[in-house]
C-alpha cells in the first residue's frame, strides 16, 4: 500500500490528465508532489490553482537533476504524463526527444533506484486498428498514423526490448476528456468543443465520413471521463507489484453522434448536428474506430471506470463547463 507520507514527482503535473491526479493525491491526503511541467505563455498554470504541491520545477531542472543525480528529497514514485501530445504534431525530432528519450531517462533512473514509475502511452500507437486494440498483442506489430503516436511506441517498444517494462507501468490512454483540458487549444476535447458550438450557435459540428460502412457522425471512439483515469493511476500507485503495458478506456465504443445527443442531453437544449467535411490531411489518418480492450487491466483486480458516456458527460458539462469553466482544484 501507498505510504502516507509518500512523495511524489508528477510531470505534466500542470496538464490536463496530470493536473487530475494531482488532485486525486490531494484527496487521499498526499501533497509532498513535485510539479514538472513547461510552462510557456498557455493558460496551463490554471490546473495549479487550489491544488497542494511542494514545488514545482521546469522539465528541463529535472532532467539535468536526473542527470546529474541530484534530486532531494528522494522521491517513492514518477507518475511522468508530460509529453508533447498533438497528434498534428510534425517535427519528429522534437517529439523523439520530448516523448521517448525524456521518458528514456526517467524510466532508467527510476529503476535503477526502485522508485515506482508510470508513465503514459497512447491509444495512438494502433494506427488504424487494423490489428484491433488488444494490449496482449505483440507491439511490434502495431503501425501508427501519426509521429505523436510513433513517439509513444518506440519508448514501449524500447521498455520491451530492454526489460524495463517487466518493472514499470505504461497506459494506453484512449479519448480523455474533462475538466482542466481548456488549455489544450487545438487538442481539447470534442466535449468541451462541442458545448461551446452548441452555447454559440445552438448546434455542433460533426465529420463527415469517407468510408460506405460508417455513416455520418457513426464513426466510434472510446471515450473515457479523465476522474476515471485520475482513479486508476491512484490504484496502480497503491499496487507496486502490477506491472506492464495497458490499454485505459472504458471497452466501449460510442459514436460521435452519441457523444452529441449526450451534450444537448445535459444541456437540455434540443439536437442540432451538422455535419461538415474532413480536412483533407486528416482524411488518410483518421481513426473510424477504437475500443479498448480492457482484460488484461481487469485481470490485476484494478477496478474499471465507472462513468458511462452520458454520467460523465452530464458531471462536465453541468459541473464545470456550464455556465463557466471550472476546474479541479
Amino acid at each position: 500500500m501507498v505510504k502516507w507520507n509518500m512523495r511524489v514527482i508528477v510531470t505534466g503535473g500542470a496538464g490536463f490528465i496530470g493536473s487530475a491526479f494531482v488532485r486525486k493525491l490531494n484527496l487521499e491526503g498526499i501533497d509532498d508532489i513535485l510539479i514538472v511541467d513547461e510552462l510557456g505563455t498557455s493558460d496551463k498554470w490554471k490546473n495549479l490553482r487550489g491544488l497542494r504541491f511542494r514545488d514545482y520545477w521546469d522539465k528541463s531542472e529535472l532532467a539535468s537533476s536526473v542527470l546529474a543525480n541530484h534530486i532531494d528529497p528522494v522521491p517513492d514514485a514518477i507518475v511522468h504524463m508530460g509529453a508533447n501530445s498533438s497528434t498534428t504534431e510534425r517535427d519528429a525530432d522534437h517529439l523523439i526527444e520530448n516523448n521517448y528519450r525524456y521518458t528514456q531517462r526517467l524510466a532508467e533512473w527510476a529503476v535503477e533506484r526502485n522508485f515506482r514509475f508510470i508513465y503514459a502511452s497512447s491509444a495512438a500507437t494502433y494506427g488504424d486498428g487494423e490489428n484491433g486494440f488488444s494490449d496482449e498483442v505483440p507491439i511490434e506489430t502495431l503501425m501508427p498514423l501519426n509521429m505523436y503516436g510513433y513517439s509513444k511506441q518506440l519508448f514501449d517498444l524500447y521498455a520491451k526490448r530492454t526489460g524495463l517494462a517487466e518493472r514499470i507501468v505504461g497506459l494506453k490512454f484512449f479519448n480523455v476528456f474533462g475538466p482542466n483540458e481548456y488549455h489544450k487549444e487545438g487538442m481539447v476535447s470534442h466535449v468541451y468543443r462541442g458545448c461551446q458550438q452548441i452555447l454559440e450557435t445552438g448546434s455542433i459540428r460533426l465529420f463527415r465520413s469517407y468510408r460506405d460502412d460508417y455513416n455520418d457522425g457513426d464513426q466510434k471512439r472510446d471515450f473515457i471521463y479523465v476522474k476515471d483515469c485520475a482513479d486508476c493511476l491512484w490504484w496502480l500507485l497503491n499496487h507496486p507489484s502490477v506491472n506492464g503495458l495497458f490499454n485505459l478506456g472504458t471497452g466501449q465504443a460510442r459514436s460521435w453522434n452519441d457523444l452529441a445527443y449526450g451534450l444537448f442531453t445535459a444541456l437540455e437544449r434540443p439536437p442540432r448536428i451538422e455535419y461538415i467535411p474532413m480536412p483533407e490531411e486528416l482524411q488518410g489518418r483518421y481513426q473510424y474506430f477504437t475500443e479498448a480492450s480492457m482484460d488484461k487491466l481487469a485481470a490485476t483486480g484494478c477496478p474499471l471506470p465507472r462513468y458511462s458516456l452520458g454520467e460523465a458527460i452530464a458531471d462536465y458539462v453541468r459541473g464545470y463547463l456550464y455556465p463557466t469553466l471550472r476546474y479541479l482544484g
